[in-house]
């Protein structure tokens, strides 16, 4: 039996919303992965170990640190810029520091700048892979491992860049239950 008139209609219009439903849906992980493979929008590769291939050519990796509006904290790169050989594992340290009276729990984007280059930048650990907490007054150096993909001098968008951008964003999560606990006898016991 044929659908005909406004139950026909009806049916394709339900269609039409379970679709774009479901696209919707699946775009956010689809385009984290479209990100993370192809390096889009700055997003870096992600590796176990460094380079087994060092050029003679070097880069320079320059660090940036931003906070969120409301996120309490102080955040910078130790060192401004490095410079190293295409696939050298290099070390740079961020300083973190909770100025408040409070924990403050704290996670960080991250972004690299040429995006042509995100494809070719991968990190080895990161503290951006975690949250991180601070309790009142703590100061942390946390560390980032990393090195430049030698097969960046071979690609055509990517061969001529000669610096490249890390840039790391934190904001402030909510904190753990246990953390959450203390942080409200933290309160009490000031009131």
């Amino acid at each position: 039996m044929a659908l005909r008139g406004p139950k026909k209609t009806v049916v394709q219009l339900l269609s039409v919303v379970l679709v774009m439903g479901a696209l919707s849906w699946a775009s956010v992980p689809f385009y984290d992965w479209f990100c993370r493979v192809t390096g889009f929008g700055g997003t870096t590769g992600v590796e176990t170990a460094g380079s087994d291939r060092v050029l003679e050519q070097t880069i320079r990796i320059r660090f940036d640190a931003s906070l969120e509006r409301d996120m309490p904290w102080t955040f910078k790169p130790v060192e401004r810029q490095m410079e190293l050989k295409i696939g050298e594992t290099g070390l740079a340290f961020y300083e973190a520091y909770n100025p408040t009276d409070r924990p403050v729990a704290g996670s960080a984007s991250y972004n690299v700048f040429p995006y042509e280059a995100g494809g070719f930048f991968n990190k080895i650990a990161c503290f951006c892979f975690e949250e991180q907490i601070l309790a009142p007054g703590e100061r942390v150096l946390m560390p980032v491992t990393f090195f430049v993909d030698p097969a960046i001098v071979d690609d055509l968008d990517a061969k001529h860049v000669h610096a490249i951008t890390l840039s790391y964003t934190f904001y402030e999560i909510d904190l753990p239950e246990g953390y959450a606990a203390l942080d409200t006898q933290a309160g009490q016991n000031t009131n």
